[in-house]
């Protein structure tokens, strides 16, 4: 798909939460960021205490998702610091908080190893 044939990441955000809240996960959108072009971070809460952060990213042409907080789950304040910080560089970021107990991300594209 070009760049000129994607969806706005409006329609792309919205299709996937409409999928994850259908199957019983909570999705929300904690920050809006540009309707059309914005990048998505999703903060993966365990409901333990615990969350991961993934940030999207391109790899050899392809969606992906890099651990923004590293490859092992952090506590939940970690995790809001880190986000914060990324939506005060980047305001047309989107954020979605996913709580799934099974630590899924819901998005299509690969988990890169940050190991």
């Amino acid at each position: 798909m070009t760049d000129d044939a994607r969806l706005t990441t409006d329609l792309w955000v919205s299709a996937h939460l409409r999928l994850g809240n259908s199957q019983g996960i909570p999705m929300m959108v904690v920050h809006k960021g540009d309707r059309t072009r914005g990048t998505v971070l999703l903060k993966i809460n365990r409901l333990d205490g615990f969350c991961r952060v993934l940030t999207q990213v391109r790899h050899r042409g392809q969606l992906a998702w890099a651990t923004g907080t590293g490859p092992e789950p952090v506590p939940e304040a970690e995790a809001d610091r880190y986000v914060a910080r990324q939506v005060d560089r980047d305001p047309d970021l989107w954020v979605i908080e996913i709580e799934d107990r099974q630590d899924r991300h819901w998005f299509e594209g690969t988990v890169l190893d940050s190991r």
